[in-house]
């Protein structure tokens, strides 16, 4: 696998359009993805006391989170209006090597901050609703 640029991992928030455009969250410096499945364990007494994990059981999730300068662009406003909202979007995270990952996903917290001789700045955190698609 070759070295990756970071400034091409991007996080992009659906339009809701027919077809769905995916814009570009603006003034992020940061983006992250964790991708994570909780193990169902199924040990029993006659597993030799070793761990046994049912295949495919549990729960798998993506999270998605970024820090970045605040910009006033319509995707940073769509964030809070979910945020304060509840719902759902569409997001997609996308890698320069042409890798994308596409769900719904809920904007579980939206921090902003700012010093006074500074830029003000933004982290957003956000947790998947529902099968995230690699494509």
């Amino acid at each position: 696998m070759a070295i990756e640029n970071g400034a091409a991992f991007l996080l992009k928030v659906s339009d809701g359009g027919t077809p769905e455009m995916f814009r570009t969250v603006a003034g992020l410096r940061t983006t992250q993805m964790s991708l994570s499945a909780e193990p169902v364990v199924v040990t029993h007494k006659g597993s030799g006391g070793w761990r046994e994990l049912l295949p495919a059981g549990g729960i798998r999730a993506v999270s998605l989170s970024g820090a970045g300068v605040f910009t006033g662009s319509a995707a940073e406003t769509q964030l809070k209006t979910q945020l304060l909202s509840g719902g759902l979007d569409r997001f997609e995270v996308s890698f320069e090597g042409g890798e994308r990952f596409r769900g719904r996903f809920q904007v579980t917290r939206l921090d902003y901050a700012g010093d006074f001789n500074g830029e003000r700045s933004y982290t957003v955190s956000l947790e998947s609703s529902g099968q995230v698609d690699a494509l």
